[in-house]
């Protein structure tokens, strides 16, 4: 046990740090990292502005101890402790988080990859801590530097790949700016006449030719529940009118793709099928016509900034995102690929029913 128990704590912990930070980057850098920034370190009080460098700092200082966790430079003195500090800290937060809100949702630490809720992330933290302790009971040797430029030396390499792997995530995951453009139409390739496309920078407007589509396939708005405010009404004007399908997309989830699918499919099948309007994370927009042709048909769309996607989207909610609105009232809010995700026999049902 003291011959192979030292290197096999260290190689388990480097791995759970080394998934921990690879986590967070999946499936696609900006469209996780926003979502740990908005669901997991917003609600802590952090605003988005700090939370955008803090989020990829975080990451960076977990590639670097997956790293040096595995390199003989000043482990017992420094690495191992400072690791211990960030579990330390990661405890606290997360028992805090537990007593307050109690043991709910997914607490973020392997990002959407893993998802655990804040109780097994506890846990995991704990056995960790226990891990690094053991490891001083199983290797007592001393670390000793034969002389001041051996040390600086340790000194320097640790810091070095510490720079390199915070620099290497803001490199692999640059900071966004939201740009605002001058115009609200953004082409796409072969645009047919019943594309409406926007980018949700400014309170878009349903052209003409658009409302006359709507105008045709929408029920009367004086059948179903009293007219209310659904909230959605800065996105698209005349969601609160009849019954509506707004859906909230990523063009490069294949889970919203198949989402797409599946309502293109009822909508062929359904003589009255509301009306479809999409709003799309602005991940990957040059992917939205692929998105279209997979799906089988054009929607009435726009784009969002990611940031403000999600906290349209709602806080805990994940993507693909169906709301079925009834003059503003929802009627059903499909979202995430678990036990509440959109599904075609389901949504059948609910067409069917009368108001609730």
């Amino acid at each position: 046990m003291k011959k192979y128990g030292p290197w096999t704590i260290r190689v388990i912990i480097s791995f759970v740090f080394l998934l921990s930070a690879v986590a967070k980057l999946y499936p696609k850098p900006s469209y996780a990292l926003t979502y740990f920034e908005v669901h997991q370190l917003e609600p802590m009080g952090i605003p988005l502005e700090i939370g955008a460098y803090l989020s990829r700092f975080l990451i960076g200082v977990e590639f670097a101890i997956a790293i040096l966790l595995l390199l003989p430079l000043f482990l017992r003195k420094l690495i191992i402790p400072v690791t211990i500090f960030m579990l330390g800290v990661f405890i606290i937060e997360l028992a805090y988080e537990i007593f307050s809100s109690g043991n709910q949702g997914n607490c973020g630490c392997f990002g959407t990859l893993i998802e655990m809720t804040p109780l097994e992330a506890l846990i995991k933290n704990v056995i960790s801590v226990g891990l690094l302790l053991l490891y001083y009971v199983l290797d007592d040797k001393k670390e000793r530097l034969s002389t001041d430029f051996q040390s600086r030396a340790y000194f320097s390499a640790i810091t070095n790949v510490l720079l390199v792997s915070i620099f290497s995530v803001f490199l692999i995951a640059p900071i966004r700016r939201e740009s605002v453009s001058p115009s609200k139409t953004i082409p796409i390739e072969n645009p047919t006449k019943d594309s409406v496309v926007h980018r949700l920078d400014v309170t878009p407007e349903i052209p003409v030719e658009g409302k006359k589509k709507f105008d045709t396939l929408k029920p009367l708005v004086d059948l179903g529940p009293k007219q209310v405010l659904s909230g959605y009404e800065s996105l698209f004007k005349d969601i609160n009118q009849g019954k509506q399908i707004l859906c909230f997309f990523a063009p490069g989830c294949d889970h919203c793709r198949a989402t797409a699918k599946a309502i293109t499919l009822l909508k062929k099948s359904h003589k009255n099928f509301p009306p479809v309007q999409i709003v799309f994370m602005d991940e990957e927009p040059e992917l939205i016509p692929d998105f279209f042709q997979f799906a089988g048909a054009e929607y009435t769309y726009s784009v969002m900034d990611i940031i403000k996607f999600w906290k349209t989207l709602g806080n805990g909610k994940e993507v693909p995102g169906v709301v079925y609105l009834w003059n503003g009232n929802v009627q059903k809010f499909y979202q995430g690929i678990d036990k509440e995700q959109f599904n075609s026999n389901d949504f059948k049902k609910v067409l069917n029913k009368a108001v609730r």
